[in-house]
C-alpha cells in the first residue's frame, strides 16, 4: 500500500499543470537546499575547534549541550513558518477500501523523512566524528547522536500540533512567537534556565542510556496525538461541515460611485473581509505602516538615504505587494464561473488597480508622521507612493497573467506558501530592488533630490500612460485566459 501511495503522489506531482511552470523555482530551491547542507556541514566540521579556541578551559561537548535549547527554539520557529505536514489527496481514497489508519500512518511517517529532519544531521554527524577523533567514548557519542535523532523527530511532531491549533485563529504566527519568545525570555533573564535543564538531561541520558526510554515515550505520545488529530479530520464530509455564525451585512453602497467596476470592488472587499487567507492583507497593513520604525530611529539607518525609497515602497505598497502578487489567484476557486459570465477583463482588472491605488494613497497619508524623522523621508515616501501607483500596480497586474497556482482561502494566512510560485518570488526584483538600485545610483552620481524626482517621474509616466499599459495587460490576460482556467481547476 505504501508503494501505491508513493506512486500516486509521484504521478500527481509530474502530471500537474504547475510542474513545468515551477521548474525554475524547483531548481532554485534545490540550490538553496544544497547551500544549506554545505553550510551545516561546514558548521559541523569547525564547531569543535571553534569552541575549543573560544573556551580553552571548557569541554566543547558540554558547551554544545548548553546551546541545544536555542537550537530547539530556532528549529521550532523555522519549521512553523516553512514546514508543512506532508499531505496527499486522500478524498478519493476515502471511498475505497483503504483503512484510515493506513493513510494517517503513511502521512505521519512520511514527515519523518522531511528535509528539515535531515538538515541538522549535516552538522551533527561531522561534530560526532570530531568527538570520536578527540577520543570521546564511542558509546556515549552514539547515545548522544541517537538523542539528537529523537529530539529532531519530537520537534517535528510538536510543530504539527502547534500548526493544527494555531491555524484556527487569526494572526496564527503570534502563539508560536509568544511561546518561543516567552521561553527564551525566561531563560535569558535566569528565571528558569532551560539551557541548563536540557543540558543536564542530555548528559544524564548519555551517562545512563536507559533514560533514553523517556524520550522515546515522549516521541510516541506526540505521534499518537498527531494520529488522533488527523483521524478526527479524515472524513469525506469533513470539508462540508460549516461553522454556524451570525451573518453580518456589510453596506457597500458607496462602491457604486466607481461605476461599472463597483460589482468587482464589492467582490474583492467581501473576499478580503470574509476569508482567512485574504484577511491577512488587512493585518499586514499595520506591520507595513510600522516598518519604518525598525530603521528610522537608528542613526546608522536614518543617515543612509538610499534606504528611504526601499522603506517608502514597502510602507506605501504593502497592500499592493501582499494582495496584488496573487491576482487573479484570489478568485481561483470560482475563476471558471467568473470567466463564463459576460464580463470584460478591462473592468475586472480596473477594479484590482483601483483597490491597489487607493491603498497606496491611504498608506502614504498614514505614513506622513514619519516626517518627524526628517523631511527627506516624507519626500522619499511620496516619490515611492507615486512610483507604486504608476509602475508597480501595472507590474503586479502584468505578472498576474502568469499565475498558475490556485489559492485555498480557508488556510491560515501567516507565512503560508500555498499558491506561491516562481512569479511571486521573482516579483520582488521589479517591485523593490529595481527602484532601490535606480535611486541608489542616481543618489551617488547626483544627489538625493535628483534621485527622488526621477523615481517620482517614472511613476507619473506610468499614470499618464495608464490606459495604454492596461490595454497591453488586458491582451495578455486574454492570451492566458484558458491556461489559467485549466491551472486553477487543478490541485497545486
Amino acid at each position: 500500500m505504501i508503494k501505491q501511495f508513493l506512486s500516486f503522489e509521484w504521478k500527481q506531482f509530474f502530471r500537474s499543470s504547475n510542474w513545468q511552470k515551477s521548474v525554475a523555482l524547483n531548481i532554485l530551491l534545490v540550490f538553496f537546499a544544497l547551500y544549506m547542507m554545505v553550510s551545516f556541514l561546514a558548521l559541523g566540521l569547525v564547531l569543535y575547534p571553534m569552541l575549543k579556541e573560544l573556551y580553552p578551559e571548557s569541554d566543547p561537548f558540554i558547551i554544545i549541550n548548553g546551546y541545544l535549547f536555542y537550537w530547539i527554539m530556532a528549529d521550532l520557529m523555522m519549521r512553523f513558518f516553512l514546514q508543512k505536514l506532508p499531505v496527499m489527496s486522500v478524498k478519493p481514497l476515502l471511498t475505497l477500501p483503504v483503512k484510515r489508519k493506513t493513510i494517517i500512518n503513511y502521512v505521519l511517517r512520511k514527515s519523518a523523512f522531511s528535509f528539515f529532519n535531515f538538515l541538522p544531521f549535516f552538522a551533527i554527524i561531522p561534530f560526532s566524528i570530531m568527538l570520536l577523533i578527540h577520543d570521546y567514548n564511542t558509546i556515549e557519542v552514539a547515545v548522544w547522536f541517537l538523542v539528537m535523532v529523537i529530539i529532531t523527530l519530537i520537534i517535528n511532531y510538536i510543530n504539527f500540533i502547534i500548526e493544527s491549533y494555531s491555524s484556527q485563529i487569526e494572526l496564527s504566527f503570534l502563539p508560536i512567537i509568544a511561546f518561543v519568545g516567552g521561553l527564551v525570555g525566561l531563560n535569558h533573564f535566569g528565571i528558569i534556565s532551560f539551557s541548563d535543564l536540557i543540558s543536564k538531561a542530555i548528559l544524564s541520558i548519555v551517562n545512563n542510556p536507559v533514560y533514553i526510554l523517556v524520550l522515546l515515550l515522549v516521541l510516541i505520545a506526540l505521534y499518537m496525538l498527531n494520529y488522533n488529530q488527523l483521524k478526527q479530520k479524515l472524513y469525506i464530509d469533513n470539508s462540508l461541515k460549516t461553522k454556524t455564525s451570525q451573518a453580518k451585512e456589510t453596506n457597500l453602497e458607496w462602491t457604486k460611485r466607481f461605476g461599472d467596476i463597483s460589482a468587482f470592488l464589492q467582490l474583492d472587499i467581501k473576499l478580503i473581509s470574509r476569508n482567512k487567507r485574504a484577511k491577512s492583507s488587512i493585518w499586514i497593513l499595520l506591520i507595513g505602516l510600522l516598518y519604518g520604525l525598525f530603521f528610522y530611529p537608528q542613526p546608522m539607518y536614518r543617515d543612509f538615504e538610499p534606504l528611504y525609497i526601499f522603506i517608502g515602497i514597502f510602507v506605501t505598497g504593502i497592500f499592493l505587494i501582499n494582495f496584488g502578487q496573487f491576482i487573479p489567484a484570489w478568485d481561483s476557486a470560482y475563476y471558471r464561473l467568473l470567466m463564463s459570465q459576460n464580463i470584460k477583463y478591462e473592468k475586472y482588472l480596473k477594479s484590482k488597480f483601483t483597490l491597489m491605488a487607493a491603498s497606496v494613497i491611504i498608506m502614504f497619508l498614514l505614513s506622513i508622521p514619519y516626517v518627524y524623522f526628517g523631511w527627506k523621508i516624507l519626500l522619499a515616501h511620496f516619490a515611492a507612493a507615486v512610483y507604486n501607483m504608476g509602475v508597480n500596480t501595472h507590474v503586479v497586474l502584468y505578472a498576474g497573467s502568469y499565475n498558475r497556482k490556485k489559492i485555498n482561502l480557508d488556510e491560515r494566512a501567516a507565512f503560508n506558501w500555498q499558491g506561491t510560485g516562481a512569479v511571486q518570488w521573482l516579483l520582488g526584483i521589479p517591485l523593490m530592488l529595481l527602484p532601490m538600485a535606480l535611486f541608489g545610483i542616481l543618489f551617488w552620481i547626483f544627489n538625493f533630490e535628483v534621485a527622488t524626482i526621477v523615481v517620482a517621474s517614472l511613476g507619473i509616466l506610468g499614470i499618464v500612460f495608464h490606459h495604454k499599459l492596461m490595454k497591453h495587460i488586458v491582451s495578455k490576460y486574454y492570451e492566458s485566459k484558458y491556461k489559467m482556467i485549466d491551472a486553477f481547476s487543478q490541485d497545486n
